[in-house]
């Protein structure tokens, strides 16, 4: 079985949260949080500022660790590596994605996420912000 790991930003402003919602793949209109894969001889961190500043034409300040999950589906198995942050840099610009929302505690449930990220939503409701 295929292993895949990726890092995720669980990007903060103004106590709301970024959500972004997917352009591409089978996971095609569900909602996200922004990240990607992380590559050869690159730490976790790296990758996620890079893969932030490729999806949404930002920089990202890391605040700190926030969790790490997996997530079994049927054709590969998912570590994720997830970092609170906050925009260092620039304006949000969506290069993969089809639309982004900033999302209060309260309306975490307005969208439909993909299903490893719902254990993130479990996080932040059990998390004061």
């Amino acid at each position: 079985m295929k292993e895949l790991n990726v890092v995720a930003a669980i990007i903060k402003e103004n106590k709301k949260i970024l959500a972004t919602k997917r352009g591409y793949g089978g996971f095609i209109n569900l909602w996200e949080f922004p990240g990607g894969k992380i590559e050869k001889n690159e730490t976790k961190e790296e990758a996620l500022i890079r893969e932030i500043n490729e999806e949404l034409n930002i920089i990202v300040n890391i605040e700190k660790f926030a969790l790490d999950l997996a997530c079994q589906y049927p054709d590969f198995y998912l570590y994720m590596y997830c970092y609170e942050c906050n925009i260092k840099e620039g304006t949000i610009k969506l290069t993969e994605h089809k639309d982004a929302r900033w999302l209060s505690k309260n309306e975490l449930d307005s969208v439909k996420w993909i299903p490893a990220d719902i254990k993130i939503i479990n996080y932040l409701k059990n998390k004061k912000w």
